[in-house]
């Protein structure tokens, strides 16, 4: 190879060298008789077009803009109209001349590329558009659905007999609901067995409330029993009556406290990475331009961000925010409110109607800036009122201070109340305190009558830290004192660090100051593989008793099964406990004994549920459920969320009992295994459901009436590929190979027409048991 190359003919090279030079002279011989030569293509940007009107892209800070403009060159200037300008974002007055000249703008220099038919502008960075980088929801919002039906959640725990008696207690929650809301009723049914002279007998009702939700507003309507909002420094009351409040859990889609905001210029296009406490967040490209990034992780607490900025020079910029997010904060201009009105609630759970007394609360919440929001609340009965005011701060990145002052008039009294607090929290530490101060006259709604009045004084602290090998360790401090000057003071240290596999050790101490000794528990959690765990404690009390305790438990398996614990400790301790959970309920029983006393029980807790004309059981009902319909059709598995959760029963039916209200959750159906003749039109949905009640989702599973035909000609031969199939029912289809056609929605008799190449039509017919599971094979048939 190499010695060919290099001895290759001299003739080519003459030849060659003779056309270059042949070449040469025709371009000197141009150049000196015809017009200039154009410049070299690498000098084209610095240089000035020929006068005239040009059509070239407009490239603003090396941006392209995608668009081509009219440009209008003379003695090396460029003039564009007002319009052009004002859309590719430059701040082209709206009273200027209609067309420009661009060297009239100060601060902008401009350059003709000639090669590319652009006109590059460079402007100052603040002149362009301002960039909003991020979503203002956490996920795209879904309106919540509810179906009509009916649900009971029921919980039984029986004592079996022993000396002192035994008895059954029953509670329940039935609710009606809808489109229109839900309608809820709570209580407990007792039934003594034996003498029972020890139980109470009857059914007591607990809570009546109909509830709706308007999404649109994120209010909520609450009309019967109910326990009235508050805020962090005010005290709830029960009521029946009415009550209007702001409720942004219909809305998951909104974030309703203020998240850090890092803005920036870029002078070219630019890379904005954005690093939360080390961990890479996001990763955007922003036009040149202002901007603001607001695309931050929903988390709570202090941490630090870092920006790196890479511009399309590859020059790189790295800066260190620290930021401080509290959802005690309201964005800027959003606001929470709660009125209520109604009639106070006596003897909850001892009486089920027990109302004396009129009562109406009200809060209202407003985010002044996003490092202030101001809050305010009123209060008042028969013979009481009180008013309250107060805010939350930001202190930059050190955490959040919170204070308000309320003042109360009763029977003649004034009295007040002041409430103050701070907190802070990080990755490895958080710390807080909240104290607040009560004359002996102040009054609320939960104070009345004055036997309930609160305490006059109450403080709390805490602090956590993670100390890495180490572990984690806590303190608390709680000092109350009551109206009758009695003073409490607990006092609380708490260490845990995981040991050797998943095991961890766990200690606890208390003491009330004040008294001598402390308390201490000591326990070692071993986990057995994924569902057993191991637990060994060591207790000691403030007069130094000791005592040892061993516990083995078992957990139910989410798909359902056993789970069983088993503890023995000093003292006579012994508790053994079964528990057995199904599709329909969980069923439990077990014996605890301590000093020689033994007490016996079972139980039982599940739900019914009523909806689409059936009656199903399934377990507890805490939130929201799902029923899936598959049209009458049994065992076609159905998943959430990429997780199998049963197959549907005889009715086509399936219950998924936990799904999480307004919640856009993804259901699928598996039609794999359906017979060939059965057609889904859908089988993947998603919905989302209000809080505390259902919806039948429908999946539309139906027999296709579908067959597998082969059509031949008078002659025997398979009917022509290509040629047109029309059904009696409007279908439409073309021949195959070996004259076979598939068609569906046929009924028990029927008759196809057949287009062929060249314009001949044909007839056949034929019957079908629609009703079969198969698709069905039908065929050879003849075409006359």
């Amino acid at each position: 190879m190499h010695a060919r190359l290099r001895g290759a003919p001299h003739g080519r090279w003459r030849r060659g060298i003779g056309q270059g030079c042949l070449a040469c002279a025709l371009i000197v011989v141009f150049r000196v008789d015809g017009a200039p030569l154009p410049p070299s293509p690498r000098n084209t940007a610095s240089m000035s077009p020929l006068e005239g009107l040009l059509y070239l892209e407009l490239v603003v800070n090396h941006r392209a803009s995608g668009r081509v403009v009219p440009v209008q060159t003379a003695g090396g200037r460029y003039r564009v109209e007002a319009a052009e300008l004002r859309r590719v974002g430059l701040p082209v007055p709206q009273d200027s001349e209609d067309v420009v000249w661009l060297d009239t703008m100060a601060g902008t220099q401009v350059q003709y590329d000639g090669g590319r038919q652009r006109l590059l502008l460079t402007v100052p960075p603040d002149w362009l558009p301002e960039q909003q980088i991020g979503a203002s929801s956490i996920f795209a919002r879904q309106a919540a659905r509810s179906s009509a039906g009916a649900l009971l959640n029921y919980q039984v725990y029986s004592r079996l007999p022993n000396k002192e008696g035994a008895d059954t207690a029953i509670w329940n929650e039935l609710r009606l609901f809808g489109s229109g809301g839900v309608l809820s009723n709570t209580g407990i049914y007792r039934l003594p067995q034996g003498d029972g002279r020890h139980a109470a007998s009857g059914f007591q009702r607990y809570d009546t409330t109909y509830r709706y939700s308007d999404e649109e507003r994120a209010l909520t309507v609450e009309v019967g029993d109910f326990v009235s909002n508050a805020l962090a420094w005010s005290r709830p009351a029960r009521l029946g009556g009415i009550q209007v409040s702001r409720d942004f859990a219909v809305r998951p889609d909104i974030i309703t406290y203020p998240l850090p905001q890092f803005s920036g210029q870029a002078a070219v296009p630019t890379t904005v990475d954005l690093f939360i406490d080390g961990y890479r967040s996001s990763s955007v490209d922003v036009a040149p331009g202002p901007y603001t990034l607001t695309n931050v992780p929903f988390i709570n607490g202090a941490g630090q961000a870092v920006v790196v900025t890479t511009d399309a020079l590859g020059r790189q910029v790295s800066t260190a925010v620290p930021f401080y997010v509290s959802s005690e904060l309201l964005n800027p201009g959003m606001s929470d409110y709660s009125l209520a009105l109604g009639s106070l609630r006596r003897d909850y759970g001892i009486k089920s109607l027990s109302y004396a007394g009129w009562g109406a609360s009200g809060s209202y919440r407003y985010g002044l800036t996003r490092a202030l929001t101001l809050e305010s609340h009123i209060e008042g009965a028969s013979d009481m009122r009180s008013a309250g005011v107060g805010a939350v701060f930001a202190l930059g990145s050190i955490g959040t201070f919170n204070a308000a002052r309320s003042v109360s008039a009763a029977q003649g009294k004034q009295g007040h109340q002041t409430t103050f607090g701070y907190q802070y929290a990080n990755r490895l530490f958080s710390a807080g305190v909240q104290r607040s101060d009560r004359s002996a006259d102040f009054s609320d709604l939960s104070s009345l009558p004055a036997r309930y009045r609160a305490g006059r004084r109450s403080m709390q602290a805490n602090v956590s830290a993670s100390l890495g090998v180490v572990g984690s360790v806590g303190a608390a401090y709680l000092d109350v004192q009551g109206q009758n000057a009695h003073r409490t003071r607990l006092l609380n240290v708490s260490w845990s660090k995981p040991v050797w596999g998943n095991s961890s050790v766990w200690v606890s101490a208390n003491r009330q100051l004040g008294a001598r000794g402390w308390s201490a528990v000591m326990q070692w959690l071993i986990p057995i593989g994924t569902r057993d765990t191991l637990s060994a404690g060591l207790e000691r009390s403030a007069d130094h008793r000791m005592s040892r305790r061993v516990d083995y438990q078992r957990s139910v398996a989410s798909e359902g099964g056993f789970g069983w614990d088993l503890a023995a400790g000093d003292g006579g301790y012994r508790r053994a406990a079964l528990t057995w959970r199904g599709t329909a309920a969980q069923l439990e029983g077990g014996v605890f004994s301590y000093g020689g006393e033994d007490t016996r029980w079972v139980g039982a807790t599940g739900s019914l549920v009523f909806m689409d004309g059936v009656l199903m059981p399934a377990n507890a009902i805490q939130d929201a459920f799902v029923m899936v319909s598959t049209d009458g059709v049994a065992d076609v598995p159905v998943q959430y969320e990429n997780q199998r959760v049963g197959v549907t029963d005889a009715s086509g039916h399936l219950l998924v009992p936990w799904t999480i209200s307004y919640y856009s959750g993804r259901y699928e159906i598996d039609t794999l295994d359906l017979p060939s003749n059965y057609r889904a039109d859908d089988v993947e949905q998603r919905v989302a459901v209000r809080a505390g009640s259902g919806y039948l989702l429908e999946f539309s599973i139906a027999r296709a009436g579908a067959a597998s035909i082969v059509l031949h000609d008078a002659s025997g031969a398979p009917i022509e590929i290509g040629s047109r199939v029309f059904g009696d029912n409007g279908q439409e289809a073309v021949v195959g190979w070996d004259g076979l056609v598939y068609l569906e929605q046929l009924q028990p008799r029927n008759t196809l027409r057949v287009e062929r190449p060249g314009g001949r039509q044909c007839q056949a017919a034929f019957e079908l048991d629609i009703e079969r599971e198969e698709m069905a094979q039908v065929g050879p048939l003849l075409c006359r």
